[in-house]
């Protein structure tokens, strides 16, 4: 990358960045604070998770039912294929987006939030707003954790179905069935590990929700 183009990466970032903050302090003056905000970007993430859980178990069954074919038009299962990858690439895409929005939030609320702690002057506030805070960040990393594990089985599953398809694409005959049926037990595990692992992440993100909406 030169020069250029790295100023101008450096530029667009500073941007982002700031109408993030812009938006969010325009939120806040009328009345939504930046916890609301966070709180539901967390709930759109889970939705968002559960949504690609159930996509990926669609492609997976219309994996296997290519595996299974047995006479007719190929271009039809590539097609079927084929718009199963697409969108299971959508739904990946709207995963990390889904992430980056409440890395976004969370950023300026603990930053606030650190910031107000030295404002008080009673003792005993400032102590019990750290506790809650430091409880809050320690949550809100479990979460985040969480929610990347999931997010990172995602890709070489991608990886295989883009193959796949694309292998099947440019040979529609009883060899690329043949590929197919060499790759289902893999992809099979590896969508239950990813369907897990997107569980435990949308448990975590209702546990996060629950102690956010009761603090």
């Amino acid at each position: 990358m030169n020069a250029l183009n790295r100023l101008f990466l450096l530029v667009s970032l500073v941007a982002l960045a700031a109408c993030s903050t812009m938006y969010l302090e325009g939120l806040e003056k009328v009345g939504i604070p930046k916890r609301d905000v966070m709180v539901y970007r967390v709930e759109k993430a889970r939705d968002t998770q559960q949504e690609t859980k159930e996509q990926f178990k669609s492609a997976l069954e219309q994996f296997t039912a290519a595996t299974n074919f047995s006479g007719g038009d190929l271009e039809d299962t590539y097609k079927r294929l084929n718009d199963a990858y697409e969108a299971s690439v959508s739904k990946a895409d709207e995963v990390k987006s889904r992430i980056a929005d409440i890395e976004s939030v969370s950023d300026a609320l603990f930053t606030e939030w650190k910031q107000e702690i030295t404002q008080y002057n009673n003792a005993s506030m400032k102590q019990n707003s750290q506790k809650k805070l430091d409880a809050t960040q320690a949550h809100y990393q479990q979460l985040i954790k969480s929610m990347k594990q999931a997010e990172a089985k995602i890709q070489p599953i991608l990886t295989v179905f883009h193959d796949q398809v694309m292998y099947l694409k440019h040979n529609l005959n009883a060899r690329a069935i043949a590929s197919l049926k060499g790759e289902l037990g893999n992809i099979q595990s590896d969508v239950s590990n990813l369907i897990a692992s997107m569980e435990k992440s949308i448990n975590e993100a209702n546990a996060f929700i629950s102690t956010m909406e009761n603090k």
